[in-house]
């Protein structure tokens, strides 16, 4: 049984010289082509032979039984065909006739083609218009919150984008090159069959390696970001974590904790997560309540809580543009009034917002980003010291 070998296309499959050229050198290396794929070519690996091969372009919806007939009875054998190719072989001592001896003649066939590549950059076009759309409708972002969403690690909207970008820059690419081959096949000048194609095999595999691990990596980090989140009960004693405590703003030593079994759900809770541009994210939730205290309305026993949204970033310089769409996503006043940014030489960035119960700091210092949402009676300024104490001991 002949040894299968793979390897990568070079380049573009419109580049028809080149490939023949490849075809040629494979098999004086004894690989012969079996098949072409989108990406990688298939061969068998035999005694090597000096072997010329032709590609034609023919519509798959064309029947070209006759002309493969009248090709083989001229010396050429079909080998395979990848979409309107079809790739001949000969022995070059069988000193076979070319296909095609008219530049102009072969210009000509490549007619159908053209046409088809042209309808494939419409339809490709109006998809990604489509596509556009769909992505910037808040279900994919919400309130534009591209930072947010890239480090929190949702792929499917990058998956689709890199997807469509690509087949758009293919279909445009491969259209215009048919036309630019069939313009100068036009002029007379017949296709180059011993076209150089080693570097351009070079570029095409690192761009085809670099495009397959992208993919791989936006397909399997769901799958990772689902082993790596786990949510636990917070403890009421100290625990290291990058959060700010209840405890930590509320300075009253008759603060006690709220139950689960008080509204009959867990509340006092963190989860961990991880992606790839932040490794360490965590959540916390923590309730309290001071029996005996009411809250400046009279509307119940005062019951604080705090929520912490902690971000450890692989780079610093996405910390503001993170804040920006914590903001957006997150921000108690959803319509950005409020906020207020305070320079201060403990962060590099501080914005604030004061509202009526509810009080938000939005916090990067280094590689390090906090939000921290609390309803409580203490005031900004402790709460501020309270966050400035957690992150400065990160």
């Amino acid at each position: 049984m002949s040894k299968t070998v793979w390897r990568f296309r070079p380049g573009d499959y419109w580049r028809i010289g080149e490939h023949e050229s490849w075809f040629s050198d494979m098999a004086a290396e004894g690989l012969h082509l079996v098949k072409m794929g989108l990406t990688f070519a298939r061969f068998n690996k035999g005694e090597p032979k000096i072997v010329r091969y032709r590609i034609d372009t023919i519509p798959d919806s064309s029947n070209n039984s006759d002309l493969k007939e009248l090709y083989s009875e001229s010396g050429w054998e079909f080998v395979t065909g990848y979409g309107d190719f079809k790739v001949y072989s000969s022995l070059t001592e069988a000193n076979a006739p070319e296909l095609h001896t008219d530049p102009a003649e072969q210009a000509y066939s490549l007619q159908e083609l053209n046409r088809k590549l042209f309808r494939n950059v419409i339809i490709v076009t109006i998809y990604a218009v489509i596509l556009t759309v769909i992505l910037s409708t808040p279900v994919w972002l919400p309130n534009g919150t591209t930072t947010l969403t890239v480090i929190e690690g949702t792929s499917t909207f990058i998956l689709l984008s890199i997807s469509v970008a690509y087949l758009l820059y293919d279909s445009i690419n491969g259209a215009f090159s048919i036309r630019v081959l069939r313009k100068s096949l036009t002029e007379g000048k017949p296709i180059d069959h011993s076209a150089p194609w080693k570097k351009r095999q070079k570029a095409s595999t690192a761009v085809g390696l670099i495009y397959f691990v992208i993919l791989s990596y936006l397909v399997v980090m769901p799958f990772l970001q689902i082993a790596f989140s786990e949510t636990y009960d917070l403890p009421e004693d100290t625990i290291d974590l990058p959060i700010v405590r209840l405890g930590d703003v509320e300075n009253n030593p008759n603060l006690i904790r709220q139950n689960s079994s008080d509204v009959d759900r867990r509340i006092n809770i963190y989860t961990k997560k991880w992606s790839l541009l932040a490794p360490v994210q965590i959540r916390s939730h923590e309730y309290g309540k001071v029996p005996n205290m009411k809250w400046n309305d009279n509307s119940g026993i005062y019951s604080p809580s705090i929520h912490t949204w902690f971000y450890q970033l692989r780079v610093s310089s996405l910390g503001k543009s993170l804040v920006s769409d914590l903001i957006k996503r997150y921000g108690q006043a959803y319509n950005g009034d409020g906020y207020i940014e305070i320079e201060h030489t403990d962060f590099d960035m501080l914005i604030i917002n004061e509202g009526y119960g509810v009080k938000e700091i939005f916090a990067a210092k280094g590689n390090k980003v906090m939000h921290i949402k609390y309803y409580g009676h203490t005031d900004m300024e402790a709460f501020i010291k309270a966050t400035y104490n957690t992150i400065i001991d990160l």
